[in-house]
């Protein structure tokens, strides 16, 4: 089907801009008034639109659009804050929400905190408290509340609204507990629940007496008594179900019980001094006044000198405990900088008896806490003398490692400790110095546990990474001890981090010259050393960089000083990392060599070996007599008379051992063996000691063996 287009289409098309060929300026003002005008009706804001119009905020706040934008800011602050709040944060909640100008928005306060608490009814005496503190400094603002929470009473009373009505209900009760709300109050509502009967009246009743039932016994019992009255009689004559029955007794067992399990005031959210509280004593049926017209904005003419008013309110709520609070720090700067006078007794306790107390309070504090967070509370609130906060610190890693495995326990109270703030972080990291400095004198278990601990500091970032510049992977700088804890604490990192993240952690150029102990790069032995610890301990993969060193290292270079100066060359020639790679393999197969029995090609092999010299400090003719052993001897190879070659017979038969038979025959026994021969003579006798004082043709025999038949 086709259309025809008429002159007054086409002319209209002709005239009409392109939006994709003309880009017109921005105009603010149009944009603020019209985008002003709508927001209350929802429509979307662009971002680059509402950040012009926050920055023209404070040039022009005369005007109605910066007004408004202004209220919808101060209803999101206020709806935030409120729905933020709890038991652990209220204290900081409440300067915020004076902060904001409450008077302006005291409307929408008490809107804000009515649907926050009817959603949340667990978070009732978190609500109650915050509205507890803030009338305590602006009662209007606790009065409206109070006469818009009745108004909601009884509009959902009427519409048989239940769950409306019991929310509303339990506020004023927590309300009444906070003293902000009359007890007179209290009673009138409860007495006005019960009379009107019914399942529905009585159980909200009930669950009503059960929150407000501990402060009216402790401030009215003899209005208290009258609702229990009237309960009882409801219990006796009234056509009531069997579980609103069910729910009255259980009151009576409460009010019996002291309602240990419905305290007045929880010990967090007792607040408000009592010199403090405003308490609205509002009649039950009085008219009442909601002022609703100050959930809408409205237009102010007097925005700056109203805005000027509350500044002066905030100044006095907030100022004054800004002012406290500097003032006792100045204080305790002053006091820190004062001289202490000397005692006045000239008595001075070397004992050591505080600090035991101190180390004693500490590891009871922590045996007796069940999760982290409750050790960290308790040990924060121990008195600890200044200059002594390590202690603190060494007492958790020593009763961590007197457990018999590793607690995560632990780890996470010196995680928290070390987040909390920086003189713990910095306690913390001199305690790593120290047990790193002292590990040789910890058991395997107690080392590996505090290992562990260090590894989850480290992992969770709660100690600074520069402090592993103690660690020196060198043969010279590490015992036994010290590297097993390396390992641990390496493996540890390892398991929280992930390998790539701790490869990238120890590879940050940041910390390149805190690690020079631990990736040594000043000599070839050295970076060998570290290589092979950390390929035996499955670490290889961050011994990358040393890899490269070490191809390109010159081949020339003196073996590193050690830190005995007497050892002499034997230490050094013994050590692996400063020998090649053949004086390694030919000290390892002479050690193989004297541990192995001695067979027929071992005796071939050992007696083809050149002579050592007479200083060899292993010589048999230096050494006392001892037992036969299978370990080959070391002592030097003996000269025939005729000259200086090497003799090649088989070492004599053993008699007690027949697995490794020599294929030449043994020597006859009572012929008395040739000077210079790979053996003695098993005799009973003793051979001759024949002692000659050339040092060419002397001869070290070995003392003789005792024979085993």
């Amino acid at each position: 089907m086709s259309t025809t287009e008429t002159p007054e289409l086409k002319r209209k098309r002709s005239t009409s801009p392109n939006t994709h060929q003309q880009h017109k300026p921005i105009n603010l003002n149009n944009e603020l008034s019209t985008l002003g005008l709508n927001r209350p009706t929802g429509r979307y804001i662009p971002r680059p639109v509402l950040k012009a119009m926050l920055e023209q905020q404070s040039l022009d706040s005369s005007s109605a659009d910066t007004q408004r934008l202004i209220w919808d800011q101060l209803r999101k602050s206020i709806n935030g804050l409120i729905n933020k709040v709890n038991t652990g944060n209220i204290k900081l909640i409440s300067p915020q929400l004076f902060q904001e100008n409450l008077i302006r928005g005291r409307g929408l306060f008490a809107r804000s905190v009515i649907r926050a608490q009817s959603s949340s009814l667990p978070f009732t005496p978190i609500f109650a408290a915050l509205v507890a503190i803030i009338n305590s400094k602006l009662p209007q603002l606790g009065e409206l509340l109070v006469q818009r929470l009745i108004n909601q009473f009884r509009k959902s009373y009427r519409r048989n609204d239940k769950l409306t009505c019991n929310a509303t209900v339990i506020f004023i009760a927590h309300l009444v507990n906070q003293s902000v709300i009359s007890d007179v109050f209290a009673l009138e509502l409860a007495l006005f629940l019960l009379s009107k009967g019914g399942d529905d009246g009585v159980e909200i009743a009930v669950q009503y007496v059960r929150e407000v039932g501990a402060a009216l016994q402790e401030r009215e019992p003899a209005m208290n008594n009258l609702i229990y009255e009237e309960l009882r009689n409801l219990l006796h004559d009234a056509n009531i179900s069997k579980r609103v029955q069910y729910m009255i007794e259980v009151l009576f067992q409460i009010r019996k019980d002291k309602f240990k399990d419905n305290v007045i005031i929880p010990q967090d959210l007792d607040l408000v001094e009592e010199d403090e509280q405003i308490v609205h004593d509002i009649d039950f049926n009085a008219p009442i006044n909601t002022q609703d017209g100050l959930n809408i904005f409205k237009f102010d003419p007097n925005y700056e000198e109203n805005e000027e008013k509350y500044a002066s309110i905030r100044h006095q709520i907030l100022g004054s405990s800004d002012e406290e609070e500097e003032e006792e720090e100045e204080e305790d700067e002053e006091e820190n900088d004062a001289v202490q006078p000397p005692n006045q007794d000239g008595i001075v306790d070397r004992t050591g008896t505080n600090l035991v107390n101190l180390r004693r309070t500490i590891y009871l504090t922590i045996m007796n806490s069940l999760v982290f967070d409750e050790a960290v509370h308790k040990l924060m609130r121990i008195q600890i003398p200044p200059g002594d906060e390590i202690e603190l610190c060494n007492m958790i890693v020593e009763c961590c490692s007197q457990e018999r495995t590793y607690n995560k326990f632990y780890g996470l109270i010196g995680e928290r400790f070390s987040k909390l703030n920086r003189m713990w972080q910095e306690c913390f990291q001199k305690s790593f110095t120290g047990f790193y400095d002292t590990i040789h004198r910890y058991e395997t278990n107690r080392l590996r546990n505090i290992a562990r601990f260090f590894g989850h500091l480290f992992a969770s970032d709660g100690v600074n990474w520069g402090c592993m510049n103690v660690i020196k992977i060198t043969q010279q700088d590490t015992t036994s001890s010290s590297r097993i804890f390396v390992k641990i604490l390496f493996n540890e990192i390892v398991e929280m981090m992930g390998l790539s993240d701790a490869r990238k952690r120890f590879a940050d150029p940041a910390f390149r010259q805190d690690f020079s102990g631990l990736f040594p790069t000043d000599h070839p032995a050295n970076t060998r050393f570290a290589i092979n610890y950390f390929t035996a301990i499955g670490l290889g993969a961050i011994t990358e960089e040393m890899r490269e060193y070490l191809k390109h290292a010159p081949k020339n270079i003196p073996p590193p000083q050690t830190h005995d100066d007497g050892s002499g060359s034997d230490s050094d020639s013994s050590s692996v990392l400063s020998s090649s790679s053949s004086d390694v393999s030919s000290v390892s197969a002479g050690e193989r060599d004297r541990y192995r029995p001695r067979s027929r090609s071992r005796s071939r092999s050992l007696s083809r070996s050149p002579r050592r010299p007479r200083s060899y400090s292993r010589s048999p003719s230096r050494s006392p007599p001892r037992r036969y052993t299978r370990s080959v001897s070391s002592s030097p190879p003996r000269r025939r008379y005729g000259g200086g070659r090497t003799s090649r017979s088989p070492s004599p038969r053993r008699r007690y051992d027949n697995r490794h038979e020599s294929m030449s025959p043994p020597p006859s026994p009572r012929r008395r063996p040739y000077a210079g021969r790979g053996g003695y003579e098993l005799s009973r006798s003793p051979p001759r000691r024949r002692y000659d004082d050339s040092p060419a043709g002397r001869r070290n025999d070995s003392p003789p063996r005792r024979r085993y038949d």
